[in-house]
């Protein structure tokens, strides 16, 4: 059964249902299960999801390493680990949503699919579209780096370019779907929070977090690991719940600005601009909802400068992890956290890395080279 988010209204599985007539978000219901044995996720958890997972839909997705980040764990004084998504098929957290999805598809007989992103949803939907054999649709935004639409061109979707206000591109796309049989595998479609909620199985196999922090844009990520998190607690897993952190950049951050003003309802956020685009949501769909969240478990919503993701970044470098600037959002505010004492000394803290750095490598720049004559090759490394 699908519940809406906010009025609890109920709607069935037999339909391509995405959203409540109140115009909030759908999701399904809390599952209470005990985990099993399996080589995968989606094996050891079988019973926390809506319908059998079909391995030969799969991309090898999931299981990604969760490393401790010894050297930020000295610096800022508590113990940072970090879910690395980067690991995933198409290198996000996205094909772990998108694997659920395909399978909701494929379950109400849908032939075609699609998305709405620029970015990497649009990758993960156009990867996984191409293996199943369905009719793919990425549409995008008429600004659209040219890097990105390259990144999409090896796996065969047709790519629409929409111009017009992107923010209701989101909208509208629910609306063709119906009209054109494409079931359209949104940022936070019911069951790719399903999807997302698989990180919070797997970070609890290895530790007990204590805060849990989250790049949110869309707001299905937080969704999925927050609903994670309460069906562990639901089965007895678990105790108690971790602290969870909604991060955003401050450039564009209308979650969190509703937030601190102590609002039911995210606004628009006029002019964004921010470098981590993978985050810049100027009227994120599940904002609400991840409000009421929030604010229902005593979470936390921290904003970050572009300059402290940079150096986030850079840090991440220095572990030898290489994330897109939205990915470095988590450590960056793990640092304001820390220095303002609302993270406790000793503390677990996991950051989730979302996505890899070589799909922004526009705001990389260019390492200092040394030059030598292969003549005088020994001078080059000193004394």
């Amino acid at each position: 059964m699908l519940k809406c988010t906010a009025c609890g209204r109920e709607y069935s599985m037999r339909k391509p249902y995405q959203r409540c007539e109140c115009g909030e978000p759908l999701e399904l219901e809390l599952f209470e299960s005990v985990p099993g044995i399996g080589r995968r996720v989606w094996e050891r958890f079988s019973g926390f999801f809506p319908f059998d997972l079909k391995p030969e839909l799969s991309l090898g997705e999931g299981d990604t390493p969760l490393t401790k980040a010894k050297k930020l764990s000295r610096e800022i004084g508590v113990k940072v680990y970090l879910k690395n998504e980067t690991t995933n098929p198409t290198w996000s957290f996205k094909d772990r949503g998108t694997y659920l999805g395909i399978h909701r598809a494929l379950q109400l007989g849908f032939k075609k699919i699609g998305t709405v992103s620029t970015g990497n949803m649009a990758a993960s939907v156009a990867a996984y579209g191409a293996f199943a054999g369905l009719e793919t649709y990425i549409l995008v935004s008429s600004t659209i780096a040219e890097e990105k639409l390259k990144a999409l061109e090896v796996y065969g979707a047709k790519i629409v370019k929409v111009h017009g206000d992107y923010g209701g591109l989101y909208y509208k796309s629910l609306e063709i779907g119906q009209k054109k049989g494409i079931y359209f595998i949104n940022s936070d479609d019911p069951f790719r929070v399903e999807g997302y909620k698989s990180i919070s199985f797997e970070i609890i196999e290895e530790i007990t977090p204590d805060y849990v922090l989250v790049p949110t844009s869309s707001g299905g990520l937080f969704r999925g690991i927050v609903k994670g998190f309460l069906e562990l607690r639901e089965s007895g897993l678990i105790e108690k719940l971790p602290t969870f952190v909604a991060v955003q950049a401050e450039g564009c951050s209308p979650i969190c600005r509703a937030f601190r003003e102590g609002k039911e309802k995210i606004e628009r956020f006029k002019n964004p601009h921010t470098i981590a685009h993978a985050i810049e949501n100027p009227y994120p769909p599940s904002g609400n909802a991840v409000l009421r969240r929030l604010k229902e478990l005593s979470g936390l919503c921290v904003t970050v400068r572009d300059e402290e993701i940079l150096e986030a970044q850079r840090a991440l470098g220095r572990e030898g992890l290489f994330v897109q600037p939205a990915s470095a959002t988590g450590v960056a505010a793990i640092r304001k956290l820390r220095e303002r004492d609302a993270i406790e000394k000793g503390a677990k803290v996991v950051g989730i890395l979302t996505g890899a750095g070589l799909k922004t490598l526009s705001y990389i720049k260019a390492p200092k080279v040394e030059e030598c004559l292969l003549e005088s090759f020994e001078e080059c490394f000193g004394e």
